[in-house]
């Protein structure tokens, strides 16, 4: 039974009681509504940790996971994805570290112990700081297991021409494939990157790494700020293991009946076309 709210300002209490997703590698082909669940993780990209532990409530057994960015970690610290993770929902900590290696291997350490499923660096930050991430994850892990530690390769709102202002030739593509191999050098578990270059990081990276997948919008949804953006379908057809959708289930008028649209194409889309890795040769 559902416990009652304790107060009507965070952190209340909301019934939370579904096991946190295992860390495990998605056979490819037809899925139950689950597991299509279990891969879609919702952008908490909101202004106070009220308005997003509400939104969380709404959304509680409608996805697998809830990223926690820049903006609500800038605004209200550690204390929704720690409160979050305790409630049981899996947590995708999206604060792109970037640092010197010791840093970033303390941060690391601190996104395990505040139960994140999953965090990211920037694989720009090079092979050694990657491999620091990889293994302040592990020293917070006294079970053995540990969040996925996941590489940003090449932001979705940056295009070729941005790309050559900062000094960086070829396509968003090569140097999503270049900086994908690097992380997996280092022993990271996959990369945040857009659905556009996930045919060529599976084909460069092999089946067991991790492709996470923001900039998923419903066909009709706008572009607004990420300049390569694809839908569920495309994204799933294209490799990805796990979406990220925000605005258009948060800014939906029912976050949950928006998100199962997204998790029913997610299913029908392993349903119709089941995936192999010959698709990617």
């Amino acid at each position: 039974m559902s416990q009652p709210r304790e107060s009507s300002k965070f952190p209340f209490i909301f019934a939370a009681v579904s096991p946190t997703m295992a860390r495990m590698n998605f056979a490819r082909g037809p899925i139950s509504e689950q597991t299509a669940r279990s891969r879609l993780i919702v952008a908490l990209d909101l202004p106070s940790a009220d308005a997003a532990a509400r939104m969380a409530e709404k959304l509680h057994g409608h996805a697998g996971m809830f990223k926690v960015g820049f903006e609500l970690f800038s605004a209200e610290g550690p204390a929704l994805p720690r409160y979050l993770a305790a409630r049981g929902e899996g947590v995708f900590l999206d604060l792109k570290f970037h640092d010197i290696p010791n840093t970033v291997r303390a941060a690391a350490r601190e996104a395990a112990h505040l139960g994140a499923r999953m965090f990211n660096v920037h694989a720009s930050g090079g092979l050694k700081m990657m491999e620091a991430a990889r293994d302040g994850a592990m020293e917070a892990s006294s079970d053995g297991k540990r969040p996925l530690v996941l590489a940003v390769t090449v932001l979705t709102s940056l295009t070729s021409d941005d790309l050559r202002l900062i000094g960086l030739d070829g396509s968003p593509e090569e140097a999503v494939v270049r900086l994908a191999k690097l992380a997996q050098t280092a022993g990271l578990d996959g990369v945040v990157a857009s659905a556009r270059e996930a045919r060529a990081i599976r084909r460069a990276c092999g089946p067991d790494f991790v492709i996470v997948t923001p900039g998923i919008r419903p066909a009709s949804s706008q572009a607004q700020d990420q300049a390569r953006v694809s839908t569920p379908a495309d994204a799933i057809g294209a490799g990805a293991d796990y979406l990220v959708v925000g605005r258009p289930i948060t800014g939906a008028h029912d976050p949950a009946a928006a998100a199962d649209i997204i998790v029913a194409e997610i299913e029908r889309t392993f349903h119709q076309t089941p995936i192999q890795m010959a698709n990617y040769e």
